[in-house]
């Protein structure tokens, strides 16, 4: 099950033209489908794909066992004799030894940070071995994957070995509303948006969790089952990838992740809330959330001055770690006793305002494919975030989303209810009547939303932009 990517094909296809090897690095989520790209583009292209991935990192791995690992994988895939590499530089010499130049090879080092996680040489061992044999093949596409993308971004995107040597390095997303929706293949058409938007809401464009959804099922139970029994899939994978991708460091990161989980946060607030200290470790936290996929890190600009807002907001961009967070960790004990084995999911208290919550970082998640909608397209955008202005006697102002251009600011609301009532309205208006704006810049406004709309919203015509949120799943 391979659906879009087609940007990250496209490139990677370019490479095809070039008469030299290439070097790729890319990073993103775990799940997210890394692997699963360069392999469905070796398929597509014809190109011989070989693949090597880390060993899961742990207290009885050795730099030893990541080379054993390294030569059985190659094994495997070739016509090379099982050895065991005493050193990085021999492994490297056998990759080089397996790679023909009849044709294209895809060589795939899969959890590159894992691979040489025990080994203070792996990252210069490497340069050395591109320099001196990688290179010199004329159809070759080394590929460097990492879901620790700190690891992957100090050793090799910005190490000064590497630099004038990658032809490519991406960050692969989720996948964007309109091609998760494919999933569900034919069923699609028989489905009804809500039921669609609330399972990518709790999943968002993560592949491997769409594929652990059965589109026969209504989403409730999709959810209860993966969600909200003991053996389900989604109810272990939080902990499972945050060990994996942080190791020792996962406990603390888990905290800080969970204090962002009711709402954006500076970094000071999630210091007071942690009582933790505001320094640069906690800055270095953050930002390896954030590369991780795990975080949004929203600075915009103050639409009073036009100017970077002095304090950089975070939050939790990941659906399904912000609905484990919220609602899943705290039911934890009651799932493993079996509770919830034929409990309706929406009985239970709070659910539409989670999924409400859910469908606004959702929303937030596809900010490309909800400009044209806006009609922003081609339009420069200076900032695009959701902008909080904390305040007592009600002069905060929380707004879902505000866009930024040179002329203008775009309200925009995002609301999933069954019914959306005039009043809608009126809540919009107090927002922009305690937004501080600059002189000289417009006012816009938009509806996203997910439900029946009032008609007296749609006749007087107040918001510049009404989009129901089903037209995302077209985009």
């Amino acid at each position: 099950m391979f659906f879009g990517r087609e940007y990250y094909l496209g490139r990677l296809a370019e490479l095809l033209a070039k008469p030299m090897a290439s070097v790729v690095t890319c990073r993103g989520r775990r799940r997210v489908g890394k692997s699963t790209l360069f392999e469905e583009f070796a398929r597509r292209n014809g190109c011989r794909f070989l693949k090597i991935e880390g060993l899961t990192p742990g207290k009885r791995i050795r730099d030893e066992d990541q080379r054993t690992a390294f030569g059985q994988q190659l094994a495997r895939q070739s016509r090379l004799p099982e050895v065991v590499p005493s050193s990085w530089p021999q492994a490297f010499q056998l990759a080089d030894s397996a790679i023909s130049d009849e044709g294209w090879t895809v060589l795939l080092l899969d959890e590159i940070s894992w691979m040489g996680s025990r080994s203070r040489t792996f990252a210069a061992d490497l340069k050395v071995a591109w320099d001196n044999l990688f290179r010199k093949h004329g159809r070759l596409i080394l590929v460097l994957c990492g879901s620790v993308s700190s690891w992957l971004t100090e050793n090799i995107v910005k190490s000064t070995g590497f630099l004038g040597r990658r032809s490519l390095d991406f960050v692969l997303p989720e996948l964007p509303v309109s091609d998760a929706v494919k999933f569900w293949g034919e069923a699609a058409g028989r489905r009804s948006s809500r039921e669609i938007l609330d399972t990518l809401a709790v999943t968002g464009g993560v592949p491997r969790y769409l594929e652990e959804m059965n589109p026969a099922l209504p989403v409730d139970e999709n959810i209860r089952r993966t969600c909200f029994l003991p053996d389900g899939y989604l109810f272990a994978d939080f902990e499972n990838i945050f060990d994996r991708v942080f190791g020792r460091k996962a406990r603390r990161k888990r905290q800080i992740l969970g204090a962002l989980a009711d709402g954006p946060r500076t970094v000071s607030e999630v210091a007071a809330a942690l009582g933790l200290e505001r320094n640069g470790m906690l800055s270095a936290d953050l930002l390896e959330l954030d590369t991780a996929g795990f975080v949004a890190a929203d600075r915009g600009l103050n639409p009073a001055t036009g100017e970077q807002a002095l304090q950089i907001r975070y939050r939790v961009k990941d659906c399904y770690s912000r609905f484990y967070l919220r609602y899943v960790l705290p039911e934890r004990e009651r799932i493993e006793k079996g509770l919830f084995d034929a409990m309706p999911l929406s009985t239970l208290p709070g659910w539409e305002t989670l999924l409400g919550l859910q469908f606004e970082t959702l929303v937030a998640n596809n900010l490309k494919s909800l400009l044209p909608h806006l009609g922003l397209s081609g339009v420069n955008i200076l900032s695009a975030a959701p902008w909080i202005r904390r305040g007592g006697r009600g002069e905060g102002c929380q707004i879902d989303l505000l866009v930024q251009t040179e002329s203008s600011a775009y309200v925009v609301e995002i609301k999933r209810r069954r019914e959306i009532p005039a009043s809608i309205v009126d809540e919009v208006q107090a927002k922009i009547d305690r937004l501080p704006l600059r002189r000289g810049l417009s006012v816009r406004t938009a509806l996203v939303y997910d439900g029946e709309l009032a008609p007296s919203v749609v006749r007087r015509g107040w918001f510049d932009f009404l989009v129901p949120a089903d037209t995302l799943l077209a985009s």
